[in-house]
């Protein structure tokens, strides 16, 4: 005996339907996180400030230490501790302490005095490989000026009439240093591991709040709304029934987008891929929540629209860390930017799928995007009945 459709299973089965006659809508659905792939492509560079610098200094030696000081009192830097074991820096870029790390060797003044070079390693981290190209880039540009002030060759002391006398203990000679650059988690710069976790942060957000907050925008123009609140079924099931579509086609734009950036653009996912999930659904559930808030401030289906699209997707671009580095900006925008929750989804699909990290490392994150979903889906559902009544 076939087993009886309840009222909620009609509901979903009646809002997929719906959504399967519109061709044009599942083409938007489905096609939009290629498309964003695509246009998103294209490596943005920006001026960074403000970039957080830890030291690894076996020698603390006069050059060293005078190179330590010129980065920590660049603009560009900020020193933010030093490291006494090797086996630290892998942390430091874990707990978001550092974005890049200098390393000096043992003994770094004395091979310049007695080698005549030395070696210095720049460590960065290459999730974001733009930040990490202009970073590194910054601080060969400081060592190298260092060098140029310190280390005269011999032939520019000879032509000097009164050379100026060097800085006490600053080695004098023809000497080189050449900094060495080691890029972590993404070795070959490819942009596309900078900007994969970003377009699926904004894809999602579009689905899930904008075609939420339209769907049920349009059963109040069209009148429908009040029809479907005289049956049997409570308010919250209709909700539930309109949001679970959005939720599935979610997933499924979430799949394409894994497979895109895996098998196209040959971005790897080093993490599990049950954590992307959890982190994943989520910021689906917030998205939900936000266009089910929005449905619920609005009459009309181009009012949500522009306020889903407008006023969702400009923050998403502009002040999550999709392209623009938030350590960059002002202080006032910094902290607007606690408040998107497209910023903390980035951040841990980074962390998952770029790093490889764990659960206990994007654990932050999960907790915040799980306070945003419960204080959103309660805020909406009562506005929601307050409508009602």
């Amino acid at each position: 005996m076939a087993r009886k459709e309840t009222q909620i299973e009609a509901f979903i089965g009646k809002e997929f339907r719906h959504i399967f006659r519109d061709r044009r809508t599942i083409m938007i659905l489905l096609l939009m996180p290629v498309i964003q792939i695509i246009l998103f492509g294209f490596a943005i560079s920006t001026e960074i400030n403000n970039v957080r610098l830890a030291v690894l200094d076996p020698s603390k030696d006069v050059s060293t230490t005078q190179i330590t000081n010129r980065l920590a009192a660049n603009s560009y830097f900020t020193l933010t501790g030093e490291i006494r074991d090797p086996l630290q820096i892998d942390e430091v870029f874990r707990d978001g302490t550092a974005d890049m790390v200098v390393v000096f060797p043992p003994n770094f003044h004395n091979d310049l005095v007695h080698k005549g070079s030395a070696d210095i390693q720049l460590i960065a981290d290459g999730t974001d490989p733009n930040m990490a190209s202009i970073i590194t880039n910054y601080a060969t540009n400081i060592i190298g000026s260092w060098q140029a002030e310190n280390l005269l060759p011999p032939q520019a002391q000879a032509t000097k009439r009164a050379p100026t006398p060097a800085q006490p203990g600053a080695p004098q000679g023809n000497y080189t240093i050449a900094p060495q650059v080691t890029l972590l988690y993404n070795p070959q710069m490819k942009s596309a591991y900078m900007f994969v976790p970003g377009v699926m942060g904004l894809v999602l957000t579009l689905i899930c709040a904008m075609m939420t907050a339209v769907s049920i925008v349009r059963e109040k123009e069209r009148g429908t709304m009040e029809i479907m609140l005289v049956s049997p079924m409570r308010p919250i099931y209709m909700i539930l029934a309109k949001m679970v579509p959005y939720l599935v086609i979610s997933g499924i734009s979430l799949i394409i987008i894994v497979v895109v950036s895996v098998f196209l653009l040959g971005v790897p996912v080093a993490g599990n891929l049950w954590v992307l999930g959890i982190v994943s659904f989520l910021f689906i559930l917030v998205s939900l929540a936000l266009g089910l808030l929005i449905s619920t401030l609005v009459r009309t289906q181009v009012t949500a629209m522009m306020i889903s699209g407008l006023a969702l997707m400009m923050p998403v671009v502009v002040l999550s860390g999709m392209i623009f580095p938030i350590e960059s900006m002002p202080k006032v925008l910094q902290w607007v930017s606690t408040i998107i929750p497209a910023r903390w989804y980035i951040a841990s699909v980074r962390k998952v799928m770029i790093e490889g990290l764990g659960l206990r490392f994007v654990l932050r994150e999960a907790e915040i995007l799980t306070a945003m979903a419960a204080l959103l889906i309660g805020v909406s559902l009562a506005k929601f009945k307050n409508r009602l009544s």
